[in-house]
């Protein structure tokens, strides 16, 4: 592998290209020592040792304890078993002159006393004359995640559907690339590896119930189980124990296809259960070793479901490997609090099993802050406290793709936070660029692979999470060395530490301060619209952001009330994370420039590390000029003074030029900006389009705002002649409608119009509606069967492509539809429909106001399924190809 990861090794004490030649303070050949039953995990790391003291130029040879005869000079090395002690931890002794032991707590501790003291050696050329030290990690896990995921969504499958084959995952497939990966992490320390994928069972075990259930060809099946065992073998050996994960409920294709279902459930059906209880158990019974990391959505809906599924089908299933093994300890099960509530799920579990660990994420799917509070920290200390180990997943990262991030600062306080406000004791990681793993998105040939390039970040993370409570200053020298060794001067390094450490404080404060979600559906470095910072409750802004993942402040709305009102502020307001956003972009570009005439190695890398400082500046002053933009035409509502209108514009101008220097940064140093390219990804604009990936690079969001500035002047410029404002609602046409063949005998056609009745058993009348949806076909069914969770779908027929205008009321009472959450929900944008299109359109007796979304329909018979249960209307069918414009129509709840 690359020199990036050369140098990692070196620091950390593993393998070097190049031996080390130095006089030793110990005279003649070393023997290391290793008991006649050694396990293959302390044989590694004896053997690691021994052959760093040979690069060392160190005569040395690893022996047996009953095979030592004449020994002297010798390193004793000892796996103990005490319950009472870390069971990583281990020290190492001179106990005279020419005896070192260490004493590991279990094989692994035994290792990361190997691989410590070969540190020692290559960092001091020599065996420590006297050594008493000791040492044991902090956090219980510790490890990185791959995704067995592609950017796009594979023809014919939905969303997390990968199979496992060599054209998808061709590193999958590669010994060589899982031997340095596997030396990677041991050599940080990291314990665990977690493989993500949607259903990754039909590849890699088979059913002789369900023999057509297999999703690979017999060839590839047959690789698999080699390589997966080959991995597992190979990470147990250096002390990381692999996790498969899945979700729910997701089936085979082939399998899904035999019984005429649908892959994704919402909930279970007798052969579903059937089908994956045999699954997981002949997994277990395949790959004993292996983990399982169980998400119980995102498509399985209902808390009943959820309980049954993991009670009844997943934990049924390991019970069922443990009994024909013969088993007597249950496998360790690692359960998310994604898509459903640990509060109800986790006890239930525990009554039918002990040995659950729990995991969330921990600044939901970007990194915003050290100061997790509320809600989620509600979620993390409950799961804490259930007595097991839990674990926080650093997760997606989506407001930091695709730039380099090297925060040690801000790293540690998050691990920190993780520990002490989260009662986590362990960390799962994410890499920087998830969904397109090995490779970074940099536009080099042959791809950069990501622990290339990001090994700051791995190797952070994993420094911290085994002890967080290092000495700053000693902290500081520690990565100066580093980045010396990686840029060839100690000058450069302390420049490069202070670059990498202001740039990485930007992103986690815009997002938290302006960005609509925490979650993958938002990709912070294409920039927002002024629309969706001045009205982001149309895009459906996510309130955790703000409440859980952010220190205490202000949105823009609440900050432009509070200044116009002249009350008191709170926290953090808008104006003081300009401020410090732009200071600390600018003083990252200052060191990364003063660090330049240092640099005398790896000057290529260094060039894109400095870009990437250039690209965080010109994004964080395309954020602070369009927030400032975003507070003048907040403020325009109540001053009503043009003035504001005019600085707005300014400020919008301001903010165009800077994205097109961030423009001019990436086009030619990028090949994309996110690692998903769906339509999941909805802010700037969507993602993807007709199953393709669409608008992933600045490039093509450039036109996108150059258009929003003319469109902004314009405006202006009818309030100057005084000739702007909203259009008329008199003005304001009536959509056209598509002509729809209603199929089933429940439902009803109704002309959209004031007095009409949307519910066929309810006297509720329409008071006041939209005009551009006066006069559509609108279907109505039972209001009370939709309440009580008996909606039963409707079905229709259509001769072109259609868009159904679904009324969502605006009331959280279980007795309503609520609109799907993306951020636990990723089938949600199955038809779109996810954000409002016109807020507030219709009055309706009786109910609360509505807020109109449009779900997309292929031409052809139809079944209008919706995502949760409660109450809604339909209120009108118009073609796909008819652009509603979006607004507020300002209608109140009915009366």
């Amino acid at each position: 592998m690359a020199a990036l990861v050369r140098l990692v090794l070196l620091v950390v004490g593993a393998m070097t290209l190049n031996a080390i030649a130095a006089p030793a303070l110990w005279a003649g050949p070393v023997s290391v020592m290793i008991n006649p039953d050694a396990t293959p995990r302390v044989v590694f790391g004896a053997e690691r040792l021994v052959r760093t003291l040979e690069q060392a130029g160190i005569e040395s040879r690893l022996v047996r304890a009953n095979e030592a005869v004449g020994v002297d000079r010798r390193i004793e090395v000892h796996a103990a078993r005490d319950a009472n002690q870390n069971p990583e931890g281990f020290s190492i002794t001179s106990t005279d002159k020419d005896v070192i032991v260490i004493a590991g707590q279990g094989d692994s501790g035994a290792l990361y006393g190997c691989l410590e003291l070969a540190r020692r050696v290559r960092s001091e050329r020599q065996l420590p004359e006297q050594i008493n030290f000791t040492d044991a990690p902090v956090f219980t896990l510790r490890g990185p995640c791959i995704g067995m995921q592609k950017t796009y969504i594979l023809p014919g499958r939905k969303v997390y559907e990968c199979p496992y084959t060599p054209e998808l995952f061709p590193f999958f497939y590669d010994k060589s690339f899982w031997h340095e990966y596997l030396d990677f992490l041991v050599e940080n320390r990291m314990n665990t590896l977690y493989l993500w994928n949607g259903h990754p069972f039909a590849s890699l075990v088979k059913l002789k119930d369900y023999p057509y259930a297999l999703e690979v060809p017999e060839e590839v099946f047959q690789k698999n189980v080699e390589m997966f065992r080959y991995i597992s073998t190979e990470a147990d050996k250096r002390g990381i124990w692999v996790v498969q994960m899945f979700y729910s409920i997701i089936l085979s294709k082939p399998f899904a296809e035999h019984h005429g279902i649908d892959t994704q459930l919402k909930a279970p059906t007798p052969e579903a259960s059937d089908y994956m209880r045999k699954s997981i158990a002949e997994f277990i019974t395949q790959y004993p070793n292996v983990g399982l990391l169980v998400c119980l959505g995102e498509a399985l809906q209902g808390l009943d479901n959820q309980v049954y599924w993991l009670n009844e089908v997943i934990l049924a299933g390991v019970k069922d490997a443990m009994k024909a093994r013969g088993m007597s300890q249950e496998p360790p099960v690692v359960v998310r609090a994604h898509a459903t509530d640990p509060s109800v799920v986790i006890p239930e579990a525990l009554k039918v099993y002990n040995n659950l660990y729990t995991m969330a994420k921990y600044n939901g799917e970007s990194l915003t802050t050290w100061e997790p509070r509320g809600k989620r920290q509600q979620v993390h200390l409950l799961m804490s406290r259930l007595g097991s180990s839990h674990v926080a997943n650093v997760h997606i990262l989506a407001n930091l793709e695709p730039f380099r991030y090297g925060a040690q600062r801000f790293i540690r306080k998050c691990v920190i936070a993780a520990r002490d406000r989260l009662g986590a004791r362990g960390i799962h990681l994410y890499p920087l660029f998830y969904w397109d793993w090995p490779n970074s998105p940099d536009k080099v040939d042959p791809p950069l692979k990501q622990i290339e390039r990001d090994w700051i970040w791995f190797e952070a993370w994993a420094r911290y999470a085994w002890n967080p409570d290092i000495d700053e200053a000693a902290d500081r020298a520690f990565w100066v060395e580093r980045l010396a060794e990686m840029y060839g001067t100690k000058q450069a390094g302390e420049k490069i530490l202070d670059a990498y450490n202001d740039a990485g404080e930007c992103a986690p404060r815009i997002l938290r301060r302006f960005g609509i979600t925490e979650g993958n559906r938002q990709t912070m470095s294409l920039g927002m619209t002024l629309d969706q910072l001045v009205n982001p409750a149309k895009y459906r802004e996510f309130p955790e952001l703000w409440e859980s993942q952010s220190p205490p402040g202000e949105r823009l709305n609440v900050y432009v009330e509070r200044e116009w009102k002249k009350l008191p502020h709170e926290g953090e307001t808008p104006v003081s994370i300009i401020a410090e956003v732009l200071n600390y972009s600018k003083r990252a570009v200052e060191a990364i420039e003063a660090a330049s005439p240092h640099v005398t190695k790896n000057q290529q890398e260094f060039q894109r590390l400095r870009n990437d400082i250039h690209c965080i500046r010109a994004m964080s002053q395309n954020y602070a000029a369009k927030a400032n933009a975003a507070i003048h035409v907040l403020r325009y509502n109540y001053s009503q003074d043009i003035a504001d209108v005019e600085k707005a514009a300014t400020y919008l101008a301001e903010s165009l030029d800077h994205f097109r220097e961030l423009t001019r940064l990436t086009e030619n140093t990028y090949r994309f900006a996110n690692s998903m390219q769906t339509s999941q990804r909805r802010i700037p604009v969507p993602g993807g389009a007709d199953g393709k990936p669409a608008n992933y690079h600045w490039t093509q969001l450039l036109p996108t705002y150059e258009a929003e500035l003319a469109e902004f002047q314009q405006q202006l410029e009818g309030l100057r002649k005084g000739t702007s404002g909203s259009a008329e609602e008199a003005n304001i046409k009536p959509l056209p409608a598509a002509r729809v063949k209603l199929l089933s005998a429940h439902a009803e056609a109704y002309e959209v119009k004031v007095g009409a009745t949307p519910f066929t058993d309810r006297r509720y009348r329409i008071e006041s509606i939209a005009p551009e949806l006066v006069g559509l076909s609108g279907i109505r069914f039972s209001h009370e069967q939709a309440k009580n969770g008996r909606y039963t779908p409707v079905e229709f027929e259509v001769d072109e492509p259609v868009q159904v205008l679904i009324g969502y009321f605006n009331d959280a009472r279980p007795i309503w539809l609520q609109v799907p959450n993306l951020e636990t929900d990723a089938l949600a944008a199955e038809r779109g429909g996810v954000e409002p299109l016109i807020l507030n359109a219709a009055s309706i007796e009786e109910c609360p106001s509505l807020n109109v979304h449009a779900l997309k329909f292929d031409r052809g018979r139809q079944k209008l399924e919706v995502r949760g249960s409660g109450s809604f209307v339909v209120l009108g069918v118009v073609p796909q190809s008819v652009q509603i414009h979006r607004r507020d129509a300002k209608r109140p709840g009915g009366r």
